[in-house]
């Protein structure tokens, strides 16, 4: 057994022995998901982006985007805007609803969310930062975290100011994406620049992007020395890469790939999670993105997707999904999934 990476951290009144998160995903990191991922070792979840002029409108959709399960705390709703009042409201209503801690989003790329001056846009003004980061940390008593990028694009990047701007402000955890707005998801990310901001502050940094695995893991670390990682992308249909980086972190042995009974298993409980939390309607068209990711790399998944995708009646789905996962008889029916072959990124499916 190798010596542990990383020693943990703590974030208020709650230690974060294991410094592994998972990345806010919009459209993705709900309840149901963020169920199957947690068993896996990690330390810390985030729940997907909720913008702070849907908490003011009081939208049901956004009440369950902020559910928490009473075996997933410590927990950090995330929220986002550019407007203190509102986001300070937002703030207030997440802690209401069961927030250890609250996390600030200024790293979504999203076109739509950077037009209101909003997630990554708010790099470009740091007074405005500042505004919403101390404003937020006086409006509630759990701790504030923030999550950016390295920034606007590359002749602007401003990390390492960002990150002292937030220490300053009292925020306690500041969770850094090594690419800039303009990156969008292309490219690599910028580990060094991750340690620009670790440089720069005490507080604990967590790194975000391109993990794919635990051996990555470990090379973010050594290039960055950040205090902890946040996986995101890599986890579509792959929850098992969870448990990689977990035992690369605290120098455990790597556990085995799934078999196709154990692969299965986390399926079904996946779907199921959907059709308690969103309804067979709603978890109906879930399914097809989840269930597809889950089938990446795997021996006939083209012929497999063509006909999943196109089916609507939710036991019809289950029994085809179930045929399909337990006829894989060994591991050669299984390939490496890595971010390069993950769901391609959309303004709808998006690491945050």
């Amino acid at each position: 057994m190798n010596q542990r990476l990383l020693p943990g951290f703590t974030l208020g009144n709650h230690n974060i022995d294991v410094p592994l998160v998972l990345a806010p995903m919009a459209g993705i990191t709900d309840l149901p998901f963020r169920r199957i991922c947690k068993p896996f070792g990690v330390g810390l979840v985030v729940t997907e982006m909720i913008a702070s002029r849907a908490v003011d409108m009081g939208r049901e959709r956004t009440e369950r985007m902020a559910e928490l399960g009473d075996d997933e705390h410590p927990a950090s709703i995330q929220v986002a805007g550019s407007d203190p009042a509102f986001v300070c409201e937002a703030a207030r209503w997440a802690v209401g609803h069961g927030a250890d801690f609250v996390d600030i989003n200024m790293g979504c790329p999203v076109k739509k969310i950077c037009k209101q001056t909003a997630g990554s846009a708010m790099l470009k003004d740091e007074p405005l930062v500042a505004r919403v980061l101390e404003a937020v940390v006086k409006a509630v008593e759990v701790p504030v975290t923030l999550k950016i990028r390295t920034g606007w694009d590359e002749p602007s990047k401003n990390v390492a100011s960002i990150a002292r701007i937030a220490e300053a402000s009292g925020v306690q955890m500041l969770t850094v994406h090594g690419r800039t707005r303009a990156q969008m998801f292309h490219g690599h990310a910028n580990w060094e620049d991750i340690g620009l901001a670790k440089d720069a502050v005490s507080i604990p940094v967590i790194g975000n992007g391109d993990i794919v695995d635990g051996e990555s893991a470990k090379e973010m670390i050594r290039i960055s020395n950040c205090d902890g990682v946040m996986v995101g992308r890599a986890v579509q249909g792959n929850p098992w890469v969870l448990g990689e980086v977990h035992a690369a972190l605290m120098g455990l042995p790597q556990p085995a790939k799934p078999t196709p009974e154990q692969r299965w298993a986390i399926v079904i409980d996946h779907l199921r999670h959907l059709a308690e939390h969103h309804g067979i309607q709603t978890a109906s068209k879930l399914a097809r993105k989840h269930v597809i990711w889950y089938s990446k790399g795997l021996r006939g998944s083209a012929d497999f997707r063509s006909h999943f995708q196109v089916m609507s009646e939710w036991q019809q789905m289950l029994d085809f999904a179930e045929s399909y996962f337990l006829k894989l008889s060994d591991e050669a029916d299984v390939e490496p999934i890595s971010e390069s072959n993950t769901a391609q990124v959309s303004e709808s499916n998006i690491v945050i």
